[in-house]
């Protein structure tokens, strides 16, 4: 047996036009589309994973300065 409990919600005007509106799209009444739309945001959210840390690489000392444009040409045309 299925129980169902009244309430009484404060919606705007403009919700609620909205509301009616996709209720009659679907096919379906207000409050179905209510309680469904408040199981959806009431579902338990999956808990984020914690992502692995990302690997780190030692390149040793910086060749060159990348903020000294010369200094930039110079070593491109070096490889």
């Amino acid at each position: 047996m299925v129980f169902h409990m009244k309430t009484t919600l404060n919606i705007s005007d403009s919700v609620m036009r909205e509301l009616k509106r996709e209720a009659a799209k679907q096919g379906c009444t207000m409050s179905e589309l209510v309680e469904r739309a408040l199981r959806s945001l009431l579902q338990k959210q999956p808990t984020a994973q914690k992502l692995p840390p990302l690997p780190e690489f030692d390149m040793g000392v910086t060749k060159v300065d990348v903020a000294d444009r010369d200094a930039l040409y110079e070593a491109m045309k070096g490889q």
